[in-house]
């Protein structure tokens, strides 16, 4: 059996044509998913599109929402929360919420992101958007702009319903965008903890995704099971700078998923790499804005410039092409001031848009008469 799978693995590697829809990967699940995180690459699917019950795995979607309200000021970490009954009453996974308890921000999102608690989704769905049936408005909104097509959601905690559906490949893109908020992984990645301590109502807390402590690299995300879903699971896990999402819906248990998701990042990280081809070079230098506050503006890459590939594959010679639109204030940062086009060998293998590092803002007519006299000041002492 070892000489078997040794020949298997020395044949994928040998052989980069092997297609994904050949590989013996997730064959019990319904559908499945696997992909690299900063391209969005596809390294294997399996009925990717299909509509299914999520169970928890909604809770990324929650958890993405709760997170942007944070770093968006509208709610904080230390802000507490009074705990409603709608919250308190939730079945499902609990971290025992009672009617008017009060619990900071963080310790809810903690309840969220390692116990699945259903009810300290609620509580900060409501906090959020002032009560759930606005929260689900917001989550749909998300989904629309994240261009989600099978997916669909009526609830914050992803206990079943004939409305809430979505495909391991939308799961999937809502874990690509999770993932770039590396607060969050601070506590998927958390395998126990403890809510309440030094109280008589002290909780412990057990991530239901058992791979954060026995699968190396892994660090989150979210787990899930209901009857009509089953068992499922969107792990990520990050080696040699590379990082790998996996998705599987349905499967009959809960030892199957974590083998056959430790089996699609084994696959993943065994035969495939991550090449930056900018060598971490994200800023391209500074240029002269027109009518500009700030006289130059530091142009910078919008997007990753990586690349996957086989191991198998040979590195080529990347080159790049900045064209740059002319740079005229107001410039915000975020703006599309022109394009990034990088070569292997001579061929174009991607394009990035171009921005500006930070605003710049349009300049009175005092700072460019002071600029003005400056420059003349200056070319004055260069010809002495």
């Amino acid at each position: 059996m070892k000489k078997m799978l040794i020949i298997f693995f020395v044949f994928l590697f040998l052989c980069p044509s092997a297609k994904a829809e050949d590989l013996k990967l997730a064959e019990r699940a319904k559908s499945a998913i696997l992909i690299e995180a900063s391209t969005g690459k596809i390294l294997f699917e399996k009925n990717a599109d299909e509509k299914l019950h999520p169970a928890s795995m909604t809770k990324m979607m929650s958890m993405l929402l709760i997170i942007e309200a944070i770093e968006d000021g509208v709610i904080s970490w230390d802000q507490v929360v009074t705990v409603s009954e709608n919250a308190s009453r939730m079945g499902g996974s609990q971290i025992l919420l009672e009617t008017g308890e009060k619990m900071n921000v963080r310790d809810l999102f903690k309840g969220v992101a390692i116990a699945s608690g259903n009810d300290a989704v609620v509580a900060l769905a409501e906090t959020v958007a002032g009560n759930v049936n606005n929260f689900v408005s917001m989550m749909n909104d998300k989904a629309l702009e994240l261009g989600l097509t099978n997916t669909h959601f009526k609830n914050p905690h992803g206990l079943d319903d004939a409305d809430h559906y979505s495909s391991s490949r939308d799961m999937s893109l809502i874990a690509k965008e999770l993932v770039k908020h590396d607060k969050v992984l601070e506590y998927t990645k958390v395998y126990e903890d403890y809510l309440r301590e030094n109280t008589d109502r002290k909780i412990w807390l057990v991530n239901t995704n058992r791979l954060v402590r026995f699968y190396d690299g892994v660090d989150g995300l979210k787990t899930g099971f209901t009857d009509d879903a089953g068992y499922c699971m969107t792990a990520t896990a990050m080696k040699d700078g590379m990082r790998i999402i996996a998705v599987v819906m349905g499967e009959e248990t809960s030892k199957i998923r974590n083998q056959e998701v430790s089996e699609m990042l084994d696959y993943a990280f065994a035969q495939y790499k991550v090449i930056d081809m900018l060598k971490s070079k994200n800023s391209l230098g500074k240029y002269r804005v027109e009518n500009g506050k700030d006289e130059y503006a530091l142009v910078v890459v919008k997007g990753s410039a990586t690349m996957v590939k086989k191991k198998s594959e040979k590195d080529g010679k990347f080159s790049y092409d900045i064209k740059l639109n002319s740079l005229k204030a107001p410039l915000k940062s975020g703006d599309n001031v022109g394009k990034l086009i990088i070569k292997e060998d001579g061929n174009i293998v991607k394009s990035l848009n171009l921005t500006v590092k930070k605003d710049i803002e349009k300049a009175s007519f005092g700072n460019l008469l002071l600029r003005n006299i400056k420059d003349m000041l200056s070319g004055n002492m260069s010809l002495e």
